[in-house]
């Protein structure tokens, strides 16, 4: 049900064309319709509200901004529903997914319902309006497979490739896409159908291909946010499980700098049509889940209870993005340093949890914000 407009009782979405965020209620989909609301946009959240915790998302959203957002509580295998949602939208962000491989694993034929048949049902719907309303949609690293042959040694906790090229620039958008496991599947087929409405129906669509995005609202699992998922463990005092060595690296990428990305890619929507970008922290912003943990202690003061279990299916060693492609073509800024940015969602979880004194001395946030 739309929600009304608290001065009119006409729903906020008749006002004007809003921006559609589906999944607007999950971490990086709240944050983003906290920017656009911010910047005076009426936004349209589209969310089932399935996963745990992003109905509070949902409520710091319309306390924030109780004028500019509009909530349809749907699903996005609903057709119909999806076809109203996206009647009115002068653009859509496409975030609503089935995110986590061990879930794909464990029910691929929902994982492909969601991610594919979902994002088909929001495609066609933007192809039978008139073909002009832009759509930026949020893909994955893992379209790019296990990246099995990229040759790697060890340093300091942490896999570096031997290719030097890789090691200092990344994997770029020319990497061969190899699809692993039906979450791979899932995502990559749908960021090729986002790719092909652009060619095949001159829709305004651009991907992009997500590393490891961070900070606030994220309510990080097991399965899927693990920077949040690391520091929510230790500041509640409970072990925390590695998959693998330990030393497998991702390049990760605070939430308003991927924000940006997203702002940036609509606004050059016309530039970028078509096309698919890395988006990560990049080489500078590059660590294993050892070194994380190691700096994750610093920042509470204590020792964290570590237990390690067996690889997962389609994990990768190493996967950092080649960000000068992304950079170049939507003007974006220097990524914030990972310590600053981690040492900020420690403060917020500390708060957001109630965990006070969970960070022993307090000083210890300013100290590791400073470093970078």
């Amino acid at each position: 049900m739309k929600d009304a407009d608290p001065k009119t009782g006409a729903p906020a979405i008749l006002r004007c064309r809003p921006v559609l965020v589906t999944g607007g209620a999950g971490f990086i989909g709240s944050n983003l319709a906290d920017r656009f609301a911010s910047e005076g946009h009426d936004v349209l959240v589209y969310d089932a509200l399935a996963r745990p915790g992003v109905d509070r998302n949902l409520d710091w959203l319309k306390k924030r901004h109780p004028a500019k957002i509009s909530a349809v509580i749907g699903d996005i295998r609903d057709e119909t529903a999806v076809a109203d949602a996206a009647s009115d939208a002068q653009a859509v962000f496409h975030m609503a997914a089935q995110v986590a491989v061990t879930t794909s694993l464990a029910d691929p034929r929902n994982d492909f319902e969601i991610n594919i048949r979902g994002t088909l049902n929001l495609l066609d719907t933007l192809r039978r309006l008139n073909g002009m309303v832009p759509l930026v949609f949020a893909s994955t690293n893992k379209v790019y497979g296990d990246l099995a042959d990229v040759e790697l040694d060890m340093t300091n906790d942490a896999y570096v490739p031997r290719d030097p090229a890789i090691r200092d620039a990344g994997i770029g958008e020319t990497r061969p896409l190899d699809f692993h496991t039906p979450y791979g599947c899932s995502k990559g087929a749908a960021d090729q159908y986002v790719l092909d409405y652009a060619r095949s129906y001159g829709i305004p669509t651009c991907v992009l291909r997500m590393s490891c995005i961070y900070g606030q609202r994220q309510m990080g699992t097991e399965d899927q946010g693990w920077v949040a998922h690391f520091l929510i463990r230790a500041l509640e005092g409970q072990p925390i499980t590695i998959y693998g060595d330990g030393c497998q690296v991702r390049d990760i990428l605070n939430i308003s700098d991927a924000v940006d990305a997203y702002g940036a890619a609509w606004k050059r929507i016309d530039a970028v049509q078509g096309r698919a970008f890395n988006l990560g922290g990049g080489p500078s912003n590059a660590i294993s889940l050892r070194q994380l943990l190691v700096h994750i202690e610093d920042v509470i003061g204590r020792p964290v209870e570590t237990h390690y279990s067996d690889w997962r299916a389609g994990d990768q060693r190493y996967y950092v993005s080649d960000t000068r492609q992304i950079a170049c073509e939507l003007g974006l800024k220097t990524p914030t340093p990972w310590r600053k940015g981690v040492a900020a969602l420690a403060q917020w979880l500390q708060e957001e949890r109630g965990l006070a004194g969970a960070i022993r001395p307090s000083s210890r946030l300013q100290e590791a914000a400073a470093l970078s």
